[in-house]
């Protein structure tokens, strides 16, 4: 793999995990909606603000344009929700090891999609870094009493839409290779889908919470970093060499978490499975 490929893949995945572990600051006074009502949108405005400078109209494509708005709609919009809920309820160590399953579903539509073959040997560092994946979640699930879960779901899915959004982002790259503009089109679509879930709901900001409007901004240029990112990798590279190292955000929360909050939770199973996943992306990287 390019190295440049690498560190924006690498670079994406420092943003998600800190958004990741910035969110704990936020949802002790706003809900999840009302809190991605003001991370996405200043995602947005950060993009709009430096899309004169970013964005090259003479190589405007409506279908891309099509394609960008159409994965705006379900990431970062619903991603967001999902990964917000999930936080609450079951944390940033466990939300980040159960919800970035994502490789699964990024490289089996990229197969179908975009005829992206892996090779035998990044088949094997995909399984890996799935595998280990799923020895951190496990390792967080049993401290989760039984009732809840089912909350399992919610990561779970947030994987499934963060995944099989990559190889369709993919396909409007290859049209139009711009991923400043695939992020603003995302942003746009993805705050109008939030603040129209927030006003039908009718949910508004509690009095005195403006550390939480400023942490859920912060935690809005954060994934909008790591979005940008990921695009600009994808636009290099295949799906099949970036999301298993953009998987590794998982891995960067639970440091992040030990640093932030203090967190030192980790049993032997999850070092395991930290190791099984760093193994899975070296494999892949050279595969």
């Amino acid at each position: 793999m390019d190295l440049g490929i690498f560190l924006l893949s690498f670079s994406a995945a420092v943003f998600l995990a800190l958004g990741l572990v910035l969110t704990t600051f936020g949802l002790r006074s706003l809900s999840p909606l009302v809190g991605a009502s003001y991370s996405v949108p200043t995602s947005f405005v950060m993009f709009l603000v430096i899309s004169p400078v970013t964005v090259d109209l003479s190589g405007l494509d409506w279908r891309a344009a099509a394609i960008f708005a159409a994965a705006g709609v379900f990431y970062p919009a619903v991603v967001s929700m999902l990964n917000f809920m999930s936080n609450r309820a079951l944390g940033p160590n466990l939300t980040g090891g159960l919800g970035n399953l994502s490789p699964i579903f990024a490289i089996g539509l990229a197969v179908v999609l975009l005829g992206e073959l892996p090779s035998v040997a990044q088949w094997a560092g995909i399984a890996a870094v799935c595998a280990g994946l799923v020895l951190l979640a496990l390792d967080r699930a049993r401290r989760i009493p039984g009732t809840q879960l089912k909350l399992l779901a919610v990561p779970l899915a947030g994987a499934f839409f963060r995944g099989a959004v990559q190889p369709v982002v993919k396909l409007g790259l290859l049209i139009w290779p711009s991923a400043f503009a695939a992020a603003l089109l995302g942003y746009l679509m993805s705050s109008l889908v939030i603040w129209i879930m927030r006003l039908a709901t009718g949910q508004k900001t509690p009095p005195g919470a403006r550390a939480g409007v400023l942490w859920f901004m912060s935690i809005g240029l954060c994934n909008g970093i790591a979005l940008v990112l990921l695009y600009l990798a994808l636009g290099r590279g295949e799906v099949v060499q970036v999301s298993p190292v953009v998987a590794l955000y998982p891995l960067l929360t639970i440091g992040l978490n030990r640093l932030i909050h203090g967190d030192r939770s980790m049993g032997p199973r999850g070092l395991l499975g930290s190791l099984v996943s760093v193994a899975g992306v070296i494999v892949v990287l050279l595969g």
